[in-house]
């Protein structure tokens, strides 16, 4: 396991800490609609994976383990004792790997439009997608990432959305992206994630294909104390497109175990 790292992160809002993990290619900008219904309640973090943002980037391949690690340090520096945690995408495994980890730095988590309980065809699909970028690259691959990740509605009202979220993609390195898409493509929650007793949100979109209500429903199933939500039309792009929509369900699911 390589050494953690000291993460880029904002902190935005007052009351109880909540850390925000994002997704693949991503940044912490991607929670900056949610905070803005969160934040007059809660203290929220936001923060850049390794390799992503303003974060460090040390050469590749990552791990969980390290992701989970560069989490633990940052709530180190932060001086934090507990927090909420939430995480989209990739983050929604990072949130519950940190809290099988460190259980009692876990107030609650919030996994929201990640994956567990794959089939042998779901992997294949998602390890079909790295495949392909591997070999044609990653730019050839964003039209098909572009239409699982927004709806054609939000496409055509919100082009430049999708433009930035495509160049945040493209400005990731290339073997940074390959490395975190592996992880996702290759974690499988579903041996342990019984072991998480935390009180927890699982939230998704009802039309993601890779992270779809069938998936999300298993993983609140296995869970002790989770709640299941599922968001109408939406696809994987929840925090881009809909932030309104999640900042609902999530900030009665805080306030109930704040």
């Amino acid at each position: 396991m390589a050494s953690p790292i000291r993460s880029a992160f904002s902190v935005e809002g007052e009351g109880p800490a909540l850390i925000l993990i994002h997704g693949i290619g991503a940044s912490r900008r991607s929670w900056d609609g949610l905070i803005a219904g969160l934040r007059h309640e809660f203290r929220c973090i936001s923060y850049d994976l390794r390799g992503h943002g303003r974060s460090p980037a040390p050469s590749p391949p990552y791990s969980l383990d390290d992701l989970v690690e560069d989490l633990e340090r940052l709530r180190l520096e932060l001086g934090l004792e507990r927090a909420h945690f939430a995480g989209h995408s990739l983050g929604g495994m990072i949130g519950p790997a940190y809290a099988r980890k460190y259980p009692t730095r876990v107030r609650s988590l919030g996994l929201f439009s990640t994956a567990a309980f794959r089939t042998e065809d779901d992997a294949a699909k998602v390890k079909g997608v790295v495949a392909a970028m591997r070999a044609r690259g990653i730019a050839p691959v964003l039209e098909t990432l572009k239409e699982r990740w927004f709806t054609p509605e939000f496409m055509a009202r919100r082009p430049e959305v999708i433009e930035r979220r495509m160049q945040q993609v493209i400005e990731t390195r290339a073997d940074v992206f390959l490395s975190v898409f592996d992880i996702y493509a290759m974690t499988e929650m579903s041996s342990w994630l019984h072991e998480i007793a935390q009180p927890a949100l699982v939230l998704t979109g009802e039309n993601d294909g890779g992270c779809n209500p069938r998936l999300n429903g298993a993983i609140a199933a296995a869970m002790p104390n989770a709640t299941l939500a599922i968001l109408p039309a939406l696809r994987h792009a929840i925090l881009l497109e809909a932030p309104e929509q999640v900042a609902a369900p999530f900030l009665a699911f805080l306030r109930q175990h704040a």
